[in-house]
């Protein structure tokens, strides 16, 4: 029997994920786009949260991990099972509308030559305030998600980002595959900036889509300041600069990106944390060289100029200090309606 292959895979890395898998699941099941597998890989789970959920989704395939193996090896792993065209990476604490799948579907169709897409988080328990509306990247190296903690209606557009934030994101699967998916040594945290450079540096932009929105709870597992999670933040922002950044603008930004890691390190004397941010920076000095080995593949494949890339990230310290969305307009060449060929 031929079994009509689906459009989206949707994959849920889930981690003693409690109360939100079940919610994430139920939500899923609800969408009004209904093309579409669901591929849940169990990293170790041991609070039940598995057990927990309602089967009577035919189309529910469970990896099964006997360890936590991290965010990204976990996604991989799914994306080399999955069998839509699209994978759309949903965290177990992200609760989508009902239509959320619907619109991806209307803006694949609506912007035919985007491979990567970002849906809009709004926050959990406040739906009025943004979580986040895209990723962002400062040339000295530090990402946050846009909009966060701005009102919901100062979304409104699809906008041009620098890549989506991996909690509900989307990635024409053979893009992601060329790409070898996700850095499996960063085990969680940038894992999804470091794939959005690498996106743009294959010639790839990604849009922000206004109304495609989920619930986030956001580190619902380690919470977003726990040391576990500071930890990987800081030494995985020094191997996203080494790997992402080409050499030119290497070099021109090394001094700066260099001040803002030690100048953090020494106000961490501080504020109580110089120990977890010292380790975190000695095991980033540890691991540089598979990290400039794997950057001189990835910059030997790079597709862009210096100046587009250069303009893709965002080069204001305000924005960064406010958390501030840098959504640019989408290009009328990446709409179906242009018959125009972009330069991206």
């Amino acid at each position: 029997m031929i079994t009509k292959k689906p459009y989206f895979t949707v994959i849920i890395v889930a981690f003693n994920s409690g109360k939100y898998l079940e919610e994430c699941i139920n939500s899923l099941k609800e969408q009004s786009f209904k093309d579409f597998e669901i591929i849940i890989f169990d990293n170790g789970t041991t609070d039940g949260s598995i057990e927990r959920i309602d089967l009577s989704h035919t189309n529910i395939k469970f990896i099964k991990s006997s360890f936590n193996e991290g965010f990204a090896i976990g996604n991989n792993k799914a994306a080399r099972e999955a069998n839509g065209d699209w994978l759309v990476l949903l965290n177990a604490d992200a609760i989508p509308q009902s239509d959320w799948l619907s619109k991806i579907n209307i803006a694949i169709h609506k912007y035919p030559k985007v491979a990567i897409f970002g849906s809009t988080q709004v926050s959990y328990y406040y739906p009025e305030i943004i979580d986040g509306a895209g990723d962002h990247y400062h040339p000295f190296g530090v990402a946050w998600r846009g909009g966060e903690g701005y009102p919901v209606d100062s979304i409104s557009d699809d906008l041009v980002v620098l890549g989506p934030c991996a909690a509900a994101a989307v990635y024409r699967k053979d893009i992601y595959q060329k790409l070898n998916g996700m850095a499996e040594n960063f085990f969680c945290y940038y894992e999804d900036v470091d794939l959005a450079l690498r996106f743009r540096l294959d010639g790839h932009l990604c849009i922000q889509l206004a109304d495609a929105r989920v619930k986030h709870v956001g580190s619902a597992t380690f919470g977003i300041h726990s040391d576990f999670a500071r930890y990987h933040v800081n030494r995985n922002k020094i191997w996203t600069f080494i790997r992402c950044i080409p050499g030119p603008l290497l070099v021109l930004l090394f001094p700066g990106f260099l001040t803002v890691i030690l100048s953090r390190l020494c106000l961490s004397v501080l504020s109580g944390d110089f120990k977890l941010r010292y380790r975190a920076l000695c095991d980033a000095i540890i691991g540089l060289p598979e990290a400039w080995n794997q950057r001189r593949l990835i910059q030997r494949h790079r597709k862009i100029s210096l100046v587009k890339f250069g303009a893709a990230m965002t080069w204001s310290f305000g924005k960064l200090l406010m958390r501030a969305s840098d959504g640019r307009v989408v290009p009328e060449t990446l709409q179906v309606h242009s018959t125009k060929q972009t330069d991206a």
